[in-house]
């Protein structure tokens, strides 16, 4: 009777034993510690310059969009109004331009007037002549003839001054005038636009939706150009980070699904595998342990999901490889 009991009791205590060697690999693969990391958004302007205003603070959960700071802008602003002065002063030169080419109608009138000039000399000239054959005989004062000759001058610069404006309107070569000066309209409208821009530039927004984490530098402050004032994290850009053994690497592929656990974080968090590295490294010292310094690992990345997107960067994890099918087969 207590042969039995003996080899039934031993019986049971190698059978236990067998189950947790059988099983104490795989739970202790099925488990391993990572942290929480982030790709930060360092948000600058393309300029540098002295901050003017900032809009946000640390913590400050941001939408695309939104004003992050300004930079002082008083030069770009002037740079705006000298260009605009000059690309006014350009659209009136091209104004004067169209102005003195003359349409048809107006060549009509402009010549009515010349013939009418042209008359009025000729008449003129025929009296200039009778009053000066009456004053070389003395029958007209000089008084007279003087009148008679400026008449004539007159009526012969208005002749001329006919003639001069009806070349100016038809000139084949005012054509290449407005030719000109549409272009230097162009140029100054171009160099407007250029100047808006600059001054634009000194606002600067967020490029995306997410947390400011950090700000670096405050209104005041002088920044060069891609400097960044403030990191922005945007919930895409967090990520588990754990270290594993060459036999669980085998078991991971990109676009696994992990689980993750943390103290007084919600059930069901998860993430997805979206990088495995090729190359082993010694365990990082951030997951260092006596048992674990030594040991050769391979880094993995996953991005949590919605839920999992609220944990912090630098937060300690728990990462689960266990899938469903081996949990079937350690039950």
């Amino acid at each position: 009777m207590k042969r039995t009991a003996l080899l039934l009791i031993g019986l049971i205590v190698v059978t236990a034993i067998g189950l947790i060697l059988f099983t104490y690999p795989a739970n202790k693969g099925a488990e391993v510690p990572g942290y929480m990391e982030a790709d930060l958004v360092l948000v600058g302007s393309e300029q540098g310059g002295r901050i003017a205003t900032l809009s946000v603070k640390e913590g400050d959960s941001v939408t695309t969009g939104d004003a992050i700071f300004t930079l002082e802008s008083s030069e770009q602003e002037a740079a705006v109004a000298a260009a605009k002065s000059r690309r006014d002063e350009a659209q009136a030169r091209l104004a004067d331009a169209k102005a003195e080419i003359q349409r048809p109608r107006e060549i009509e009138v402009l010549q009515a007037a010349l013939t009418r000039a042209r008359a009025m000399l000729k008449q003129s000239s025929l009296n200039l002549d009778r009053v000066q054959t009456l004053y070389d005989k003395g029958w007209v004062s000089k008084a007279q003839l003087d009148e008679a000759v400026a008449q004539h001058d007159s009526n012969q610069a208005a002749v001329a001054e006919a003639e001069r404006r009806i070349s100016a309107g038809q000139l084949p070569g005012r054509s290449g005038v407005i030719e000109a000066a549409v272009a230097a309209v162009a140029e100054a409208s171009h160099a407007l636009e250029e100047a808006k821009k600059n001054l634009a530039k000194r606002e600067v927004f967020a490029p995306a939706g997410g947390t400011i984490e950090e700000v670096y530098f405050r209104p005041g402050e002088v920044v060069v150009a891609g400097q960044g004032v403030v990191a922005l994290l945007p919930p895409a850009n967090l990520k588990v980070r754990f270290f594993v053994d060459e036999p669980e690497r085998a078991k991971l592929h990109v676009g696994q699904t992990v689980k993750v656990s943390c103290d007084g974080c919600p059930p069901g968090l998860t993430a997805a595998i979206n990088f495995i590295a090729r190359d082993a490294e010694f365990t990082p010292p951030v997951i260092f342990s006596e048992e674990q310094r030594k040991k050769l690992v391979f880094l993995v990345e996953a991005r949590p999901d919605a839920k999992a997107a609220a944990l912090t960067a630098g937060q300690p994890v728990t990462v689960s490889l266990a899938t469903e099918a081996e949990k079937v087969v350690r039950r």
